[in-house]
């Protein structure tokens, strides 16, 4: 089985999160996406101090009507910071035999150099990066932190990076929809609409809660 995992803090979810693993499930021939909210994200505080089973529950809302999308709260059942390498090894030890896709936009990508114990992500599963509106990976090699450009190998022809280990890295183009949480906090918070950013079970779900009513 292909699994793809999708982390982030979610807060919250909205449809670009939803288009970006849908392409990435369609793309990649994946049976399955696990969104996986961060508990304690590593590199910078959590706006608004959101739960994390408040953010678990809008996700669940957001893909509920889709069967090959599902959520997994391993990062809250997990001590200390939410660094990607530790998830992707517990996703290891439970799928054995499967094949683990990470997911991440384009953003994220450019930054991974600064990420815990980065270079193991590259040899320890493939990796999909879809393209973020105003953040494409012009060269996908440049892009790669110095210290393990050494490891993989560029075919322009399929956008694919090739991994020493025999893990890969897939660029896709994907359709830009230019969505961002921090917006949809400011709007919600100002008590302007948030409709057609997140899924309306969300929609509902941040207005009942008053979720980022007072969201700085």
């Amino acid at each position: 089985m292909n699994i793809g995992l999708m982390g982030g803090t979610f807060n919250p979810v909205h449809l670009a999160h939803l288009r970006i693993a849908e392409e990435a499930r369609e793309m990649c021939s994946l049976d399955r996406v696990v969104f996986i909210p961060a508990a304690d994200p590593p590199h910078k505080p959590l706006a608004g101090g959101v739960p994390f089973e408040q953010r678990c529950e809008m996700v669940r809302l957001a893909i509920a009507g889709n069967p090959s999308f599902v959520l997994s709260d391993v990062e809250g059942r997990r001590a200390g910071k939410s660094y990607s390498i530790d998830t992707i090894a517990a996703f290891q030890d439970e799928h054995p035999d499967d094949r683990l896709f990470f997911i991440v936009g384009s953003d994220s990508f450019l930054e991974i150099g600064l990420w815990h114990r980065y270079a193991e992500i590259f040899r320890s599963c493939s990796l999909i990066v879809v393209e973020r509106p105003g953040r494409q990976v012009l060269d996908p090699l440049d892009a790669l932190p110095v210290a393990i450009r050494g490891e993989l190998r560029y075919t322009p022809q399929v956008r694919c990076l090739e991994h020493a280990a025999g893990t890969s890295v897939q660029f896709l183009k994907g359709c830009p929809l230019d969505i961002s949480s921090s917006e949809i906090r400011r709007l919600a918070a100002a008590g302007r609409s948030i409709t057609y950013l997140v899924p309306p079970e969300v929609e509902a779900y941040i207005k009942k809660q008053r979720i980022y009513s007072e969201c700085p």
